[in-house]
Parts: C-alpha cells; sequence; structure tokens
C-alpha cells in the first residue's frame, strides 16, 4: 500500500493527542496555579537504520514526542482571603502527605485550616498519652503546608502573615504533574533548596494557561486532522484505482 496511507492515518492519531493536550489547557484555564503543556512532534524514521543486534524498523510521518510544561509565572488575582499566598518569583509551596511522607510541590497558595490530632508528652491516668488538637495549614486535601524550616504551621490566628516555606529546584525539568496544579521532583532535576521567591498573602496566580493561544491552537490541530484524513481517503481511491485497472 501506499506509503502516504500510513503518514495520513499516523498524522490524524497523532493530532488527537495534540487536542488532548491543549484541551487539557483549556479546561484549566481558571484553575490557580495551573502550568500549561506544550506538545512537540518529531518526525519518525525513513528508512531502516541497523542497530547492535536487529535493524531499527523505519516509521512514517511524525509522532508526538513529548510533551513539556510551561513554569512560567501567572498573574497575581487579588482575592482579599488571609488563607491565600501568592509566590512573587520562582520557587513552589511544599506540602506533605503525613501518611505516606511524600511531599508535592505546587504554585497553587488556596490553604485552608486544618485539623491535626497528635499525642503530646503528657500521659493519663492508665499510662497512654494524652492526645491534643492543633489546626496547621493545609491545602484542603489532606496534607499540610511546609514551612520554611520544613515543619507544619500551626495557626494562632490566621490573620497573622504565615511562615510559608518557598522551595526551588534548578532544574525543572521532567517534573512528574499529580493531579492539576502539582508536582513531584525526578533525580535530574536536582537538589531541593530554598526558593528565591517571596509569599504575598491575600493573593493566588491564576493559570498561565493562555486561552486565545491554546483555541487558536486547537483550530490548528483540527485543520491537520482532516487534512491527515483526506490523505488517507485519496491514498485509498488511488489503491483502488489500481487494483481496478489490474482487474
Amino acid at each position: 500500500m501506499n506509503q502516504s496511507f500510513y503518514i495520513g492515518a499516523v498524522g490524524a492519531q497523532q493530532q488527537l493527542q495534540r487536542l488532548n493536550v491543549h484541551g487539557d489547557n483549556i479546561a484549566n484555564v481558571n484553575t490557580n496555579g495551573f502550568k500549561a503543556n506544550r506538545a512537540h512532534f518529531a518526525a519518525l524514521l525513513y528508512q531502516d537504520h541497523r542497530g547492535v543486534e536487529e535493524e531499527l524498523p523505519m516509521g512514517v510521518g511524525a509522532n508526538l514526542l513529548m510533551t513539556s510544561t510551561d513554569f512560567s509565572q501567572g498573574g497575581p488575582a487579588d482575592t482579599g482571603r488571609t488563607l491565600d499566598y501568592y509566590i512573587d518569583g520562582a520557587g513552589f509551596f511544599g506540602v506533605v502527605d503525613l501518611a505516606t511522607g511524600q511531599v508535592t510541590f505546587t504554585r497553587n497558595g488556596a490553604f485552608y485550616l486544618s485539623e491535626l490530632v497528635r499525642e503530646t508528652e503528657e500521659v493519663d491516668e492508665e499510662g497512654e498519652p494524652i492526645m491534643e488538637s492543633v489546626y496547621c495549614l493545609g491545602d484542603g486535601t489532606g496534607r499540610f503546608v511546609l514551612s520554611r524550616q520544613g515543619g507544619l504551621i500551626e495557626v494562632d490566628d490566621p490573620a497573622e502573615e504565615l511562615p510559608v516555606g518557598i522551595f526551588d529546584y534548578s532544574n525543572y525539568n521532567g517534573m512528574e504533574q499529580v493531579l492539576d496544579t502539582g508536582y513531584l521532583p525526578v533525580d535530574k532535576n536536582g537538589d531541593l533548596w530554598l526558593g528565591t521567591g517571596k509569599p504575598v498573602q491575600g493573593y493566588l496566580e491564576r493559570s498561565n494557561a493562555d486561552l486565545a493561544e491554546e483555541l487558536s491552537k486547537v483550530i490548528e490541530s483540527q485543520r491537520a486532522y482532516g487534512m491527515a484524513l483526506k490523505m488517507v481517503q485519496t491514498s485509498d481511491e488511488i489503491e483502488t484505482t489500481i487494483n481496478n485497472l489490474r482487474g
């Protein structure tokens, strides 16, 4: 079969994946702290290449090689809420899951008061530790916000500016996205260090996804998808004509 048939089929399937990337960006255009993803394409091999043990087979067309995250800073939104924080500069908030010990990094500073029940050094008449309830700064999903020293932040007066920690990495490439606004580091991100950004109370960071740009990318992908299907249709018609002539 004509190679153009496979080029068109691969192209159509890859444009669907690209649409998913930009569709997710559009869905999160109003999500605080969201970072838009970008699609990167690469041409497939057009001839077989000899490998160590066997030949590497050729491909046709182009494929979605990878997606990357745009970590550029979004604009501030004035909420007037004392538990909202915006990072002016580089860095992330750190939130920890006490059950697993996993620390997730995010630019979404919409925080809440979370109750934490813990043991005290005092014991009751039966020798059991006395429990106490304190309120700490959390993200509303059961995780707690880390302070500059890496501990939990106990809140006595929510109106006061809290010692919210800002943490950073020298390289963001390859950070694993969890949920919509959380990120987990990988080995190549390097060591964790205190960020240079400053927490600003009463503000949140808007999504950096630009709706106009994302819609233009969607239209571009739809047009490319239609052209790829037209290529498939034309290739099929050519093959049908050739088969009829042979008959």
